[in-house]
């Protein structure tokens, strides 16, 4: 099914290994000629045929199956907990993927707080050229899926932690709702990652991923991921994978993989140094208002420690000044930097509402425009602490 016979390190399975030893050694054997122990990277494009149509080790061209992109989907669907698991070029080519399984005419229930590009694939590219209906649903009350629910409603969409707000939804509830009308429940675990939270574990039928962000972690490559354990769905996903051809290339295969393989140590790092920083902003006169799962007024506070390890590194804020409050705080950091994407080391800050999430203004997803959104990195948090503080003076 995978265009090729994937290599298994035996450390895939999640009863016998721990998270940690997943990430470092699922799907990565060690290579059978040398015995090195970090996955090679396969940049051969074709692979040499015993007879016509009876490829090596089922592998024939790269746009179908590659040696690894397979050690890299194998690791992350193991660490999903999935059967599944399918790399993409970016994580929007990967939400592509997931809307191409829908008929046209069909409608995507999405949270009210939603990623600015996922609501312009949504809206913009599959709304005009197939029809695809979206309509935007208070999650934190899934009893709204019902009356929101048509004939030709078929897939809901979540994130949470969303972005930029950081609201939390209910997984368990939300998929249990879903799957009564016969809906699809599709999350994107971008934020939390499969270290923090686990959506097919809470009844989730699909897991999405920007891998730019924690799984590759470092900034340096761009990659989507798609998760599952639904064999027909699986099945739709490897054709759409060899006949689109949004593919990553066997060099960006292999900086996720060797990302991931630090990613709960990183977002231990992530985490702890946000929970700082939370502390800092709530005590900041220029601040009127944090957003973070973590703090136990969050709204969503319950359901976050009840199907969260952890509350991650991604924490927004407003300003009591306004959007010229919040640009002068964004252009004053020196340490942060402002840039859009996250989740990688380095800290990062930005405003979504003229950046990332400039595509949903005047939609029901419209942000705040005194909004600013940092991704906390792993820094010596008391530089990042004097950094942000000195940014807030600044706010007027």
């Amino acid at each position: 099914m995978m265009g090729g016979d994937p290599l298994l390190s035996g450390f895939e399975s999640q009863t016998e290994f721990g998270f940690e030893t997943r990430a470092i050694r699922a799907g990565q054997p060690h290579d059978q000629r040398t015995g090195g122990v970090v996955t090679p990277i396969s940049m051969s494009t074709t692979f040499a045929q015993d007879s016509p149509g009876v490829p090596k080790n089922g592998y024939e061209y790269s746009r179908t199956g590659n040696p690894t992109r397979h050690a890299y989907e194998a690791c992350v669907a193991s660490l999903e907990g999935a059967k599944y698991g399918f790399a993409f070029a970016s994580g929007l080519s990967a939400e592509d993927a997931l809307f191409r399984q829908l008929t046209p005419g069909s409608q995507i229930l999405l949270g009210n707080d939603a990623y600015g590009g996922t609501f312009r694939l949504i809206d913009s590219v599959h709304g005009k050229k197939s029809g695809l209906a979206n309509t935007a649903v208070d999650l934190t009350q899934p009893e709204q899926i019902k009356e929101a629910w048509t004939p030709e409603s078929r897939m809901v969409w979540l994130e949470t932690p969303t972005n930029p707000m950081l609201s939390v939804f209910d997984i368990r509830a939300i998929s249990d709702v879903v799957h009564e009308l016969g809906g699809v429940v599709v999350v994107d675990n971008t934020f939390a990652t499969p270290y923090l939270q686990q959506p097919l574990d809470l009844g989730a039928d699909v897991v999405v991923h920007s891998a730019t962000k924690y799984i590759g972690g470092h900034s340096d490559v761009v990659g989507g991921f798609v998760a599952t354990n639904n064999e027909s769905l699986a099945e739709d996903l490897v054709y759409i994978q060899n006949a689109v051809g949004a593919i990553p290339s066997p060099f960006d295969c292999y900086l996720a993989l060797r990302g991931v393989k630090t990613l709960p140590v990183r977002m231990d790092r992530h985490c702890e140094n946000a929970q700082q920083i939370v502390a800092v902003l709530n005590d900041h006169d220029a601040v009127s208002q944090v957003l973070y799962p973590g703090m136990k007024e969050h709204p969503g506070h319950e359901i976050a420690a009840k199907q969260m390890k952890n509350f991650g590194g991604m924490v927004s804020f407003r300003l009591k000044g306004g959007q010229s409050a919040a640009e002068r705080v964004v252009t004053n950091t020196e340490v942060f930097t402002l840039a859009e994407s996250l989740g990688a080391v380095e800290s990062l800050i930005e405003h979504p509402g003229v950046m990332t999430h400039l595509s949903v203004a005047g939609s029901a997803l419209e942000v705040p425009d005194d909004l600013v959104r940092i991704s906390v990195g792993i820094e010596s948090v008391s530089d990042l602490v004097s950094d942000l503080v000195q940014a807030l003076d600044h706010a007027g």
